[in-house]
């Protein structure tokens, strides 16, 4: 695995770390994003104060289509708003459509990587056990392929304050299934191909700067 050499420049919400790093020739600021919209904000709000303009974010998913491999990657195309901070930031619509600047860059890297994926709408929510079958089905039938709890938040906070950024998520758990399926939820099922997940952010950041 490589390694990289980290120097903590600062802190975010709950004392989590930021960093910089050198990745090749370029300098990246690596930070814990938060778990939920509101955390997720307020760490884009927080950075943004401080010079940064571009955000990568990626994280674990839980599928709808349960022919999606475990593991392998998902980029959104658009975020359905099951929760409540993006409406702070934009008016209320069904989905915001998510920025594909990026799209081609990235599918050139998962290639390059080996990486499978799959292109489709998001489900973002922030109720943990509101993921009914009821709204499973529903979502399933406009064609959300996955659910997780910033998707939409990130989106409303860039577009509105004007900010580049691209998401993407590695599959975990299965929720297309008549009960749940953990698969590699856990920290460390199929660690050895998340050790590799973050170095597509790494490389997307890269190419970014020398566009």
């Amino acid at each position: 695995m490589e390694k990289f050499e980290c120097k903590k420049v600062g802190e975010l919400t709950e004392k989590r770390p930021v960093y910089i790093t050198n990745y090749k020739d370029i300098k990246i600021t690596l930070f814990q994003a938060g778990i939920s919209g509101p955390w997720i904000s307020n760490d884009i709000e927080e950075l943004n104060v401080n010079n940064i303009d571009t955000f990568i974010i990626f994280g674990n998913c839980g599928v709808l289509d349960k022919s999606i491999e475990d593991c392998s990657i998902i980029i959104p195309n658009k975020a359905y708003r099951d929760e409540g901070t993006s409406y702070h930031y934009l008016p209320d619509s069904k989905y915001i459509e998510l920025d594909n600047k990026y799209i081609d860059l990235f599918k050139t890297i998962l290639k390059e990587y080996s990486f499978e994926h799959k292109e489709g709408a998001t489900w973002t929510t922030d109720a943990f056990y509101r993921e009914t079958k009821e709204k499973i089905e529903m979502y399933k039938n406009e064609g959300v392929i996955c659910v997780e709890m910033e998707g939409a938040s990130i989106a409303a906070v860039c577009k509105y304050k004007k900010l580049h950024y691209f998401t993407f998520y590695y599959a975990g758990d299965n929720l297309d299934s008549a009960k749940w399926e953990a698969r590699s939820i856990t920290q460390l099922s199929n660690f050895d191909k998340k050790t590799k997940v973050p170095i597509l952010a790494l490389e997307l950041a890269y190419r970014i700067e020398k566009l």
